[in-house]
């Protein structure tokens, strides 16, 4: 079934692909205009503003706190009666650290506070707080996509693969467009891959 959406499309591999499109060119404005730059790192907030700039041409749901519940794969995400509990348990957890960031990362990820396009939100979030109290950010290109996708399918259980997997690739170039854009033009971590793509319950 496809995500009402403000584009009229029907197909979910058309819509997936306008995402891909439309998302690519908002995350480079939101680079080049210094928009990310006035955001403060590893807030819920700032995760809801990078998310409405990326989709606000697509859903009308863009930066808005989902309300269904919605599972991917085996892995359920918050049930939304505890979701803003969650999320603000998560803008007070700390982020001096590498294992700290990571750590909430990967607690965002289990509230998925979006109906869609939580992935592509989340690591320009992440790189965020990586490049504000580390001075680092993640080449997603040295990233291997099972190994991130089975990595943080368990992060909730056990989240040391995920460090490792993305410890390894930390990179100081935090100025790079092409860095930044890594992480999105990976199409393989698209949400909008019918494998991959989160069901409402």
């Amino acid at each position: 079934m496809t995500l009402e959406n403000k584009l009229g499309l029907k197909s979910s591999a058309e819509l997936a692909r306008e995402e891909e499109r439309l998302s690519k060119k908002k995350a480079i404005e939101l680079f080049e205009k210094g928009i990310l730059d006035k955001l403060e790192p590893g807030k819920y907030s700032s995760l809801k503003e990078i998310h409405k700039y990326l989709f606000e041409d697509i859903y009308d749901f863009a930066g808005e706190t989902r309300t269904v519940n919605i599972a991917k794969g085996g892995l359920r995400f918050a049930p939304v009666m505890y979701l803003q509990a969650a999320l603000d348990s998560i803008d007070a957890m700390p982020q001096s650290t590498f294992d700290e960031i990571i750590k909430k990362y990967v607690e965002m990820n289990i509230a998925h506070p979006f109906r869609e396009g939580n992935g592509r939100s989340m690591r320009i979030w992440l790189d965020l707080m990586l490049k504000a109290d580390l001075h680092k950010v993640i080449d997603w290109s040295k990233v291997d996509k099972e190994d991130y996708l089975l990595a943080m399918e368990r992060s909730p259980v056990k989240d040391i693969e995920i460090k490792h997997l993305l410890k390894n690739a930390l990179t100081d170039d935090i100025n790079s467009r092409e860095i930044y854009m890594k992480g999105i033009d990976n199409s393989y971590y698209y949400e909008g891959y019918a494998e991959f793509k989160a069901k409402e319950l």
